[in-house]
């Protein structure tokens, strides 16, 4: 038996509608899609950690290198325990939260926010191990369920426009059409995402990773040839990397010593709600465009992904950086056909295999990478005809939650949007009775979350 036959009995491939190359494919298509956290999140750590004798930029390095290793840890752990296709690394606004809300905001040493993200872990790991997330998760309304993959597309959709300039601030309006043909940037961005959905709709296979390798390469051949702004990074241009990081693995020990009881609760409470909905809507939402869900709206054995997050979590506080959680951009995977563990192993294995190469890996422009989320964004919209518009307590819910991710900028506050509005259609139409009693409680609970946390704005 050959290595591509061992790993196809693995991993279950054939019994799963997929193959190993295709696997392959959609495990590199995903690692593509996340590669940017490598350098996202230490340019937004870096800017809260501070160790003494090191510079910004050997911090830099160093909160990289935790970010790879917290990311290829959690990841294995799902690939090789959940058998599933999803990729986990730190999360975004989670490790905006860490630098900008908790060390900076509330000035707590960044070794005890480290402190508060292991114990949210642990926390996790317990809860999961005994199935209470899971239970809680199977309690979303159903059309929570079947709307939340279209919310996080939009969500894609509005990130990527973003960046490319498609979309930009206003005062007056908030957003308006941006300057995209300002910039040479935008302009490849825009002409690698038309490249990419071409490819895409003429199904070719790897389309996603054609488009983004293709609009990158171009990007640094342009700037390398003088065409483009010098001082741009490309693979030439970035420093070594540094592989110590001892002085920030182990740093949440110190952080449980000398707490402040309330703030440190404040703060693991927070990032406890933010990981457990951010999570639940991400594995259900990637799950839908993959089809795993079943007919009730929910994924088959959803412990096994659930522990995998709450293992990468607690590893990344542990090496030095903010909650790992599952990532949306598998969504490119899944949509290239990953089905099984073995394109999450993909994934796990090129995070390893980019510490030797981070230069290169991190030079991929974010002008480049976030293609694939437009791409993928409008794909997952398809999961809103699944939706029973006609009925007026699945309008509202779906409605919302579709909405409420993109304008809130919040995977969680959608999914919160959408929870808390079932019950109270439900009991306006006279169906009250239909809604389960831990429905209701957890609508009341988010109520009351949000009336608390929002207090400042309304007193």
């Amino acid at each position: 038996m050959g290595l591509s036959d061992t790993l196809a009995a693995r991993f279950d491939v054939e019994a799963n509608g997929s193959d190993v190359r295709t696997e392959l494919i959609a495990g590199l298509t995903t690692f593509l899609a996340m590669s940017y956290i490598i350098v996202v999140n230490p340019a937004i750590l870096s800017q809260a950690i501070q160790i003494e004798g090191y510079s910004q930029g050997e911090v830099f390095q160093m909160i990289a290198i935790a970010t790879i290793l917290s990311a290829a840890v959690g990841t294995a752990v799902m690939a090789l325990y959940a058998n599933r296709p999803f990729g986990l690394a730190p999360g975004l606004g989670l490790n905006a939260f860490f630098a900008f809300t908790v060390v900076l905001g509330l000035g707590v040493p960044w070794e005890t926010a480290l402190a508060a993200v292991f114990v949210e872990g642990v926390v996790f790991i317990l809860l999961t191990a005994v199935g209470a997330r899971e239970y809680v998760i199977r309690l979303f309304p159903e059309p929570v369920k079947r709307s939340v993959g279209a919310g996080i597309g939009l969500f894609l959709l509005f990130i990527g426009f973003q960046e490319l300039q498609i979309v930009a601030n206003d005062e007056t309006t908030l957003v308006t059409l941006g300057t995209v043909f300002g910039s040479p940037w935008s302009i490849l961005g825009v002409l690698g995402l038309v490249l990419t959905f071409v490819l895409w709709a003429r199904n070719v296979t790897g389309a996603i990773i054609l488009g983004v390798i293709t609009t990158a390469v171009t990007g640094w051949a342009l700037t390398l040839g003088g065409v483009f702004a010098r001082g741009t990074v490309t693979p030439e241009t970035l420093p070594n990397p540094q592989y110590d990081i001892t002085p920030l693995a182990g740093a949440f020990v110190d952080g449980l010593s000398g707490i402040d009881p309330l703030t440190f609760v404040l703060v693991v409470f927070t990032f406890f709600f933010v990981d457990f909905f951010d999570t639940a809507g991400t594995l259900i939402g990637v799950s839908q465009f993959g089809d795993f869900l079943d007919e009730d709206g929910d994924l088959p054995d959803m412990d096994r992904p659930l522990m995998a997050d709450a293992v990468g979590t607690t590893a990344g506080a542990m090496l030095g950086t903010s909650t790992v959680t599952t990532y949306i951009e598998s969504s490119a995977g899944v949509e290239e056909g990953g089905r099984t563990g073995l394109t999450a192993l993909v994934v796990a294995l090129l995070f390893v295999g980019s510490l030797a190469v981070i230069p290169v890996v991190a030079a991929i422009p974010e002008y480049a990478s976030f293609i694939a989320l437009i791409v993928v964004g409008v794909m997952m919209l398809q999961g809103l005809v699944e939706v029973d518009w006609q009925d007026p307590a699945w309008a509202v819910s779906a409605g919302l939650t579709v909405t409420v991710m993109p304008f809130a900028y919040s995977i969680a506050d959608g999914l919160a949007a959408g929870i808390i509005a079932y019950p109270i259609i439900k009991f306006a139409v006279g169906e009250g009775d239909d809604v389960a009693l831990g429905q209701y409680a957890i609508a009341a609970l988010l109520a009351v979350y949000y009336v608390l946390s929002t207090a400042d704005l309304i007193l």
